[in-house]
């Protein structure tokens, strides 16, 4: 079975969720994503013990951020599934995607494309 997931979409597979850190998220937008969305296992269920809380509150840290720097903290989100829920990640996908696309393009991205346009 094929799962339809956005085109626009960069999945990038890590260990546990844990190893995400708030400059990853962050980069990703200075890098010009519009939205980031983390993964991880379902809570109480992380096999490194507690990963999928650390990267749950660096997903909260990242919003946060990204509201006090005019941004939007809506545009990180987590979400708990297990290994066995592909159809529900395709479907988690294309309602970020489309939550996104109703945000509009992240002002860091536009600021960046003017900027390399100027240059």
């Amino acid at each position: 079975m094929r799962l339809k997931c956005p085109t626009n979409f960069r999945i990038i597979r890590l260990p546990c969720t844990g190893k995400v850190d708030v400059i990853h998220m962050l980069r990703a937008f200075e890098k010009g994503a519009d939205g980031v969305f983390v993964v991880g296992c379902m809570e109480g269920d992380c096999h490194f013990k507690t990963g999928n809380f650390r990267a749950r509150k660096r997903v909260e840290q990242v919003a946060a951020i990204l509201d006090t720097v005019g941004v939007g903290g809506e545009r990180v989100r987590m979400y708990n599934l297990s290994s066995g829920e592909g159809p529900l990640f395709a479907q988690y996908a294309i309602e970020m995607d489309a939550h996104i696309r109703a945000l509009g393009p992240s002002p860091v991205g536009t600021a960046l494309k003017a900027q390399m346009t100027a240059a």
